[in-house]
């Protein structure tokens, strides 16, 4: 089962989680990322374009449904204007082992934040904004995978 959700709404991790763990298997993991504070920060805005990021967020998940044994996998990703510690992604895949889980939720969040098209602007204490820009560590993340 795959489960992709775009949208401005919070998640209850708990709530996802026990979704996943309904599918059958043994093993859960998840990741969740939220807004850092850095000092500095205000808020990030995320925008997307709705039929690119199903596209590529199904892509995703098929390729970890393929390469690992899994029952199921969310991902949840939240746009809008978003403030320091609220929640922005949550992935949670099912597995009945945990190294499929753990490795299969990795890949998915790796490959999230290279291919997936989100674009973040960052408002800062100051009043300067600017579009945050591709990490080459993030893209080190990603290619480690082959895929």
């Amino acid at each position: 089962m795959i489960r992709i959700e775009v949208g401005t709404d919070d998640f209850d991790i708990g709530d996802e989680s026990l979704k996943v763990a309904g599918q059958g298997g043994g093993a859960i993991a998840s990741f969740v990322g939220q807004v850092r504070d850095d000092g500095n920060l205000l808020s990030l805005e995320l925008e997307h374009y709705p039929a690119m990021t199903q596209k590529a967020l199904r892509e995703i998940a098929e390729t970890a449904l393929s390469d690992w044994p899994l029952h199921a996998v969310t991902i949840i990703h939240r746009v809008g204007k978003l403030s320091v510690g609220e929640n922005i992604v949550l992935v949670v895949t099912g597995s009945d082992h945990r190294k499929a889980a753990i490795e299969s939720c990795s890949f998915i969040m790796d490959k999230l934040k290279t291919v997936a098209p989100f674009w973040k602007k960052e408002t800062r204490a100051d009043g300067e904004t600017k579009w945050i820009e591709e990490r080459a560590s993030d893209v080190a993340a990603s290619e480690k995978w082959g895929k």
